[in-house]
């Protein structure tokens, strides 16, 4: 049997970290099996559909680097693959289950329904959705009727005293009452779009999906899809529930959480590696002790047995370790290339939108290592580099101190300093620079750190930056010795 599933979204908002999860579980079997990973648009909703989310959802994927193998914008030999173009299809399998005596005509108008809804909440009354009432009219009646042109839908007839059982690959085996099923719900709507669970059924049984991998919240609506595969006759896929992905208070992730739409995460600097590597780890163990994988080591590694059955919790600290562990992996060039982007955008050489010349392209690239192993996003790399680019401002007076210092011991640990700025500059390596200092601290009997702290400062503008020694080397002596004296000069000042 040839491995075919599937990703089947509908473009009523932006991809986010429950969907793509889905979707990559769904590649990684398939892939994993030799088969067919499918995209298809569920578009019914017409009124909370835009394209703007159909174009979000293929940016997405690109981004991430998962391809599907037939598709919307690829085609295929079960196309069309966007359901609001098989409208034609599902009024013919609709006909089909009339005809069985499956499915019914309903000529019930809204305010009926409404009605009856109200008329039960006043009663306090268990009962719940459609009534059945025109489950009773004769076959050959209600043909006529439609055939007049009265507006009507098409009711699925759920089998009544009888029990639905199936088996999960993660769940195992189970048995729904019938009477639990919404009772006679709507396959086709009175304006001939289907309903989600008319077109779902129909569209993966004539795309030949062998297995349908989907949150464990679809869970409730799995009996109902199975009757309508006995109604038509067909054999049912092989269901495989996923864990839900949660909040740290055990709660479905949401954006109460944090970032959940793949955009926010992207802006903010994750990489698509990190993202993948972590969304196939939640939920799913691979290899005891290994953390890191590449995209076709988890296709490699990847099965149902390796799911678990709980839920699982997205840990956004969890996440940046994994990104931080990606940006390092990255080469200095490849690093440089993916954060120029965004260096430009935040006005790193002088305005926003502003490209940098070759000089500045050079020093960009000279800086990454700079800031490589401690970075956490990307986009904190452009930030953490502005002072090489642009003179910073010179912070209040406290900052410069060391600890337990003041303001005249800072001055003359800044004055004392001066002569070390040029050697340490044009020093060929961080440890000669250190040795420098290193050397003229002991000798001067001199808290190493008491001197570095008031350098930094005027070097960089704040306590906390990317080395000093490779500062000092990328800014030069004659711009590093301006800055410590300009600091001597606001110091003095205050």
């Amino acid at each position: 049997m040839e491995i075919r599933d599937r990703y089947a979204p509908s473009p009523t908002g932006l991809q986010h970290i429950g969907g793509v999860r889905t979707a990559l579980f769904n590649y990684l079997f398939a892939k994993s099996k030799g088969g067919k990973f499918i995209l298809r648009l569920e578009d019914t909703d017409r009124t909370r559909f835009s394209e703007a989310y159909v174009q979000n959802l293929y940016d997405t994927f690109s981004w991430l680097g998962i391809k599907w193998d037939e598709g919307p914008d690829i085609g295929g030999p079960a196309a069309p693959y966007i359901q609001s173009e098989r409208t034609e299809i599902y009024k013919k399998y609709a006909a089909c289950l009339v005809e069985k005596d499956r499915a019914y005509y309903c000529f019930c108008t809204a305010e009926r329904i409404e009605e009856i809804r109200r008329e039960r909440e006043a009663a306090h009354s268990s009962l719940s959705g459609y009534d059945r009432h025109c489950r009773i009219i004769p076959k050959e009646e209600a043909a006529r009727r439609a055939k007049a042109g009265e507006a009507h839908t098409v009711r699925l007839k759920i089998p009544l005293e009888e029990t639905t059982c199936f088996r999960d690959q993660i769940l195992g085996d189970i048995e729904w009452k019938n009477s639990d099923i919404n009772p006679d719900p709507v396959l086709l709507k009175s304006d001939g779009f289907p309903t989600y669970h008319l077109a779902n059924i129909v569209d993966d049984h004539l795309m030949g999906i062998s297995h349908v991998l989907r949150a464990q919240e679809w869970l409730p609506s799995t009996p109902l899809h199975v009757i309508i595969y006995k109604s038509f006759g067909w054999e049912h896929p092989v269901f495989c529930h996923l864990p839900m992905v949660n909040g740290a208070d055990g709660k479905k992730l949401s954006k109460r959480h944090g970032a959940t739409s793949i955009d926010e995460f992207r802006l903010k600097g994750y990489l698509p590696e990190a993202l993948i590597n972590y969304i196939a780890l939640i939920g799913a163990s691979y290899i005891e002790g290994k953390d890191i994988y590449t995209l076709d080591e988890l296709i490699a590694n990847f099965s149902m047995d390796k799911l678990n059955k709980a839920s699982g919790v997205f840990d956004y600290k969890k996440l940046d370790w994994y990104n931080g562990q990606y940006i390092r992996m990255k080469s200095d060039e490849d690093l440089s290339a993916l954060t120029l982007p965004l260096a430009i955008d935040a006005g790193l050489f002088g305005g926003k939108g502003k490209a940098p010349n070759a000089k500045e392209a050079d020093l960009f690239r000279a800086a990454i290592p700079l800031v490589k192993e401690r970075a956490v996003f990307l986009k904190e790399i452009p930030e953490k580099l502005f002072y090489l680019f642009s003179e910073p401002e010179i912070p209040r007076a406290e900052e410069f101190f060391p600890k337990k210092m003041g303001k005249e011991e800072t001055l003359e640990l800044l004055k004392k300093g001066l002569p070390l700025i040029a050697p340490m500059a044009e020093a060929p390596s961080d440890g000669n620079a250190e040795e420098i200092i290193k050397s003229w601290a002991e000798k001067e009997n001199i808290k190493l750190g008491d001197v570095m702290m008031p350098l930094r400062v005027a070097i960089t503008g704040a306590r906390v930056s990317p080395p000093l020694f490779g500062s000092l080397r990328l800014l030069g002596a004659e711009k590093s010795l301006s800055r410590i004296n300009s600091a001597i000069n606001k110091l003095e000042s205050f």
